[in-house]
């Protein structure tokens, strides 16, 4: 098993919208970096474990738990010219992006903000925790993911 941080705007998508979803999942689009698609396409897994974290908003943090529940497939926004997260360069017979289908599993107890996890030498090798990183999909090692955890 794989472990996850993925990050989404509360005012775009929350962990509240995912657990209000229908059986409580949802698809994982609008992913726009290459980087993160790859990870996406090539190493997210049925049953991996993903930090749920909100980002641009008063108190960025981790806000809960998912799971992966389906892994890549083409994202079909990317096609749809009144959507957002459109894409002309994307061909729905070679699509250039893809999304994955994620579960809400819990929220945790409290917010772990980003400011609080910076000091901690646990992890100092996520990048989220790395200046200037702009990723919002990032591994999590399992001593990472045990260590946040016991923050809560």
């Amino acid at each position: 098993m794989n472990y996850w941080l993925m990050k989404s705007e509360p005012d775009a998508f929350s962990i509240d919208n995912l657990q209000k979803s229908s059986n409580q999942t949802a698809h994982w689009d609008g992913v726009r970096n290459y980087q993160a698609r790859n990870m996406m396409r090539d190493e997210m897994k049925v049953g991996d474990q993903v930090f749920f974290y909100h980002s641009n908003c008063a108190l960025p943090g981790i806000v809960g738990i998912m799971e992966i529940t389906k892994e890549a497939y083409p994202d079909y926004l990317a096609f749809d010219v009144n959507d957002p997260h459109y894409d002309p360069k994307s061909d729905p017979d070679s699509p250039r992006w893809v999304m994955v289908d994620v579960k809400f599993i819990r929220h945790l107890i409290r917010t772990i903000s980003l400011q609080e996890l910076k000091p901690h030498p646990e992890v100092q090798g996520l990048p989220l925790v790395q200046r200037g990183n702009r990723l919002s999909i990032m591994p999590v090692s399992k001593e990472q993911w045990d260590f946040i955890l016991s923050l809560e």
